[in-house]
Order: structure tokens, then sequence, then C-alpha cells
């Protein structure tokens, strides 16, 4: 059932359609002789068919915004960067790679461990999930001075390797941000990033410069820690 009050049409609307319902209907002097038969305008083909004609247009209508909306977004592309701090370096990270931000747990160090990076295993919901460093992968000063007064909690990123999941310790979590794509082609292009380790570029954000890193070079990495 549509409701008269639907009816409440533009100027062009208006003289595309006759709106008797509100002449001679049951919402004007109900002079209308089909008003007899119909007893209400909601009954009538007259009003059925000005009803499907509006609402044909209102979604047209609809189709046009979403069409538009959809070339805007296309003209303006991001991508999703998990933006978190080691030390004093504050660095971005794909987050395809990312599974799940954890609170930080305790880390067991493994006996005759052959690489530096492996830190040992963590507890990751019952099950034991191989720990990393990423200060010693990406060569990082870990030292990280907190301003006094400040609350920061440390967090525990498990991202997906190509053996399975592992976990790697870091000392702050900003978030998940979408960057202008524009803005990370500049940054790959700036050539900053030959200096600095599995590094795609160095974007500002916030105020500060941001490592991002370059997440296929660095799960390889990984990898290779673990093997």
């Amino acid at each position: 059932m549509i409701a008269s009050d639907t009816f409440s049409v533009t100027h062009e609307d208006a003289q595309a359609i006759d709106d008797c319902w509100n002449r001679i209907g049951i919402r004007g002097d109900k002079s209308c002789p089909l008003l007899i038969e119909h007893i209400h305008c909601r009954n009538c083909a007259v009003y059925s068919a000005a009803a499907t004609r509006l609402l044909d247009r209102y979604a047209l209508q609809q189709e046009d915004r979403a069409h538009l909306s959809a070339s805007v977004e296309s003209e303006v592309k991001t991508r999703s960067l998990l933006m978190f701090r080691l030390g004093e370096e504050w660095l971005g990270l794909a987050t395809r790679t990312l599974v799940e931000v954890a609170p930080q747990q305790a880390i067991h160090s493994l006996p005759h461990q052959r690489s530096r990076a492996l830190l040992g295993v963590a507890n990751v919901r019952g099950a034991l999930v191989a720990c990393l460093s990423l200060v010693e992968l990406l060569g990082l000063d870990g030292a990280s001075k907190v301003p006094s007064g400040t609350r920061i909690m440390p967090r525990m990123l498990i991202i997906a390797a190509n053996g399975g999941p592992v976990v790697v310790p870091v000392d702050e979590v900003d978030g998940i941000h979408a960057i202008d794509e524009r803005t990370l082609e500049a940054a790959s292009r700036s050539g900053t990033q030959a200096s600095a380790r599995y590094t795609r570029g160095v974007l500002p954000f916030k105020g500060r410069s941001l490592r991002w890193l370059d997440e296929e070079q660095l799960l390889s990495a990984v990898t290779r820690s673990l093997s």
C-alpha cells in the first residue's frame, strides 16, 4: 500500500502526472465518479499507474546517484595501512598481511635458536605461534622513549606469513588508515626507500615520517628467519 503523502511531487512531476486524487479524489472534493466503485483512490488503476511511474523515476535517480558516487570513488583510490611504532620509528604495513592485533603476551624462548630475529613462541588462543623481532629484521634501534604521563599499550601483530601466522611485538598501534594511492606512488618514486631495509617509501603522516614497508620483501625475510 502507498500512502497519498508519497505523492508530494515536484513541479516537473506535477506537470507530467495528473494527481487527480488531490483534486477530485479522497484528498480532494470526492467528486470522482470512480470513487463509487473503488471506495478509495489507492484501489484505482490511475493511482496505481502514477505510483509506479514515480517509483520508477525514483529508482532511476538512485541509480544515477550510485553511478556518480562510484565514479567519484574510482577517481580517488586508497590503500589501507596499519600504522604502528617500533622504538622511535613509525611504520605502515598493508592490512592484507594482517590477521589480528592482539594484547601483549608472554614470549617463551626456545633453546638452540638459529635466528637472531626469532624471539621464541607465544600462546595465541591455545596455539603456539612463532614470535619474531621486527626490530632485528628491519635493523632498527628498539629503544623507546615515551613522554611521561603518556599511557601506551604495547601490542602484538599477528601477520600472515607463507608458512602460517607469526607474531611480532610492537610498542604502539595507531590504527588502520586509508592512504591515497597518489601519496603512496609519490613516496615509492622518491628513492628514499633505497637506504632502508624492506621499505617501499617514506611518507608524511600526522606530522611525522612514516616508513611504508614492502610486505612481500618483509614476509620473505620472515620465512627465511624461520627456516
